[in-house]
């Protein structure tokens, strides 16, 4: 083991910091304050345990904040005042460099976001309240006073909002070893309470964080309330991806909202061409009006160089049309399949009868309970008042007495004296024995009464998730049949235009109304099936 003095420590540290690592991988280093630190202060340790020293010693007669760092240290192992260092500082093969800003191999570096929102009973006095927030950790980690509040305002020790932006920590190298510091101080600077939690203990979500002082030891009532994310570093030139791949959904609706962009744009060719076709298809149609048929074809090409138009052309036309108008008919059907059921709400669930009826014998339950401990209270109050007059007739019986004699007058004042202080006495133990069974009433009902609500509150939840389920299945089921309705019916009528197709063809001649007949059969199917889909998904 070889003992270094921190200045002697830190020049190693500063000259040769990756060497100083290999060399502690093998060897024990003990780290001690220098001689001319006649106040008792302390270095940082955490430049020592970054470069894996393995004894950092400290003055602990001082609670400084770097005394503070070296309680917390020790505080997530059961304080058995040994750390198992990380594992690329024990490995022969790995290399760290404690001042790196690059990932370390192996570990996956955080983002860290901190807001804090409020205060709870922070100080008993009337003072401005403001919070900080630190990060320790390697040098391109640590941050300190990263975030310091706004004092409270109007004095507001008690309950203090603050709700500013959160603070966020782009990236934290090395988690294993970072910590956040969360310290509450007075207007004037004076120290609250603080808590240093390590990165990779914390829990994401809102949060009360109780405070300690300055030995750690924990406060009862001061607490902060804090909004913490904690999420796995991404660069910037992957944030798109990953936030593809977290979120597909959004990233898909993103997608096409900037396809309808891209098409309002375009909106004024699309009608041009739009317009352009309308007016060909008018021509053709005079042309071919014009030309004579005879057994649907037309025996030359039409004035203007238009071409005559065939019996397959027409039937795709026809077969176009035909597509358009079931199409219109199942947007039709899937709208009204989302319109005939109504969403049940909570509201509406609660206002049914086997809800109405389980709170009101939840109500009668309850009174019945406060019935009853009101009628203990009342017979305990009076057996405490029968007893109190019966002490009271007991001393009154004592006082008239025969006077005999004066020294028979001087005892019985002395007895009478006695009787009164008895009497006190008894009545003053009588008192407080009917305090602590009343008391003890009280908190036998206030936890009844407690309980009770519990339990009510637990039946209420389950028989309003029972009926969210039964309402769940019984609307499942209805719109299954409301599907199946519109299937068939849209299946029904789409066979009625097939037939009339079919029936128009076979004015044809025959291997044309044959030809012209397959053509339907399969634009029929692609048709049935595409539009089932759609009322599927509606």
């Amino acid at each position: 083991m070889s003992s270094f003095v921190e200045t002697k420590a830190l020049e190693h540290l500063t000259k040769s910091p990756v060497e100083f690592v290999e060399y502690n991988k093998s060897q024990l280093s003990r780290i001690y304050p220098k001689g001319t630190r006649v106040d008792s202060s302390n270095f940082m340790p955490q430049l020592f345990w970054n470069a894996g020293c393995q004894l950092v010693a400290l003055n602990y007669q001082t609670i400084d904040l770097s005394m503070q760092l070296n309680l917390f240290m020790f505080e997530y192992n059961g304080r058995s005042g040994y750390r198992l260092k990380p594992e690329f500082m024990r490995r022969p093969d790995k290399h760290f460099d404690p001042f790196t800003e690059n990932t370390v191999d192996g570990i996956v570096a955080n983002t860290l976001s901190v807001k804090v929102i409020s205060g709870q009973f922070l100080t008993e006095r009337r003072v401005g309240v403001y919070v900080e927030v630190d990060m320790f950790g390697l040098p391109a980690d640590t941050r300190r006073k990263a975030l310091k509040t706004k004092t409270s305002q109007n004095n507001n020790a008690i309950n203090p909002v603050w709700d500013e932006e959160p603070i966020v920590f782009k990236k934290v190298i090395l988690p294993t070893l970072a910590s956040l510091r969360i310290a509450a101080f007075e207007e004037g600077g004076k120290f609250i309470g603080h808590r240093i939690i390590p990165v990779s203990a914390i829990r994401p979500g809102y949060r009360y964080i109780s405070l300690r002082n300055e030995k750690n030891q924990s406060l009862i009532l001061p607490a902060v309330f804090v909004y913490i994310e904690v999420k796995d570093y991404v660069p910037d030139t992957f944030a798109d991806v990953i936030e593809a791949l977290s979120n597909p959904i959004r990233y898909v609706n993103l997608l096409e909202q900037r396809s309808k962009q891209l098409a309002a744009l375009t909106l004024e060719d699309v009608e041009e061409d739009t317009q352009t076709e309308t007016d060909s298809c008018a021509e053709r149609k005079n042309d071919v009006k014009s030309a004579p048929l005879e057994n649907g074809l037309s025996p030359a090409p039409g004035p203007a160089g238009h071409a005559p138009m065939t019996p397959k052309a027409s039937a795709a036309n026809q077969q176009a049309a035909a597509t358009a108008k079931p199409a219109a008919k199942s947007e039709d059907l899937v709208l009204s399949v989302l319109i005939d059921v109504q969403v049940c709400t909570i509201e509406s669930l609660q206002q049914s009868k086997v809800y109405q009826k389980e709170q009101r014998r939840q109500f009668k339950e309850l009174k019945e309970l406060v019935r009853r401990h009101q009628k203990k209270t009342s017979e305990l109050l009076r057996e405490f008042n029968n007893k109190h007059k019966k002490v009271a007739r007991q001393c009154s019986k004592s006082r008239y007495t025969h006077i005999k004699s004066p020294s028979h007058l001087i005892t019985l004042i002395s007895s009478q004296k006695y009787n009164f202080i008895v009497k006190d006495e008894r009545l003053q133990q009588l008192r407080d024995e009917q305090e602590q069974q009343l008391l003890a009433l009280r908190q036998e009902q206030y936890y009844s009464q407690k309980y009770l609500q519990r339990e009510h509150i637990k039946t209420l939840t389950e028989r309003l998730s029972s009926l969210a389920e039964e309402s769940h299945n019984s609307q499942m089921k209805k719109l299954k049949d409301i599907c199946d309705k519109e299937k068939k019916e849209l299946k029904r009528q789409m066979d009625r235009r097939r037939t009339e197709k079919i029936n128009q063809a076979k004015t044809k001649e025959k291997h044309l109304a044959e030809e012209e007949k397959n053509e339907i059969n399969k634009s029929y199917v692609n048709e049935v099936v595409q539009n089932i889909k759609r009322v599927s998904r509606g």
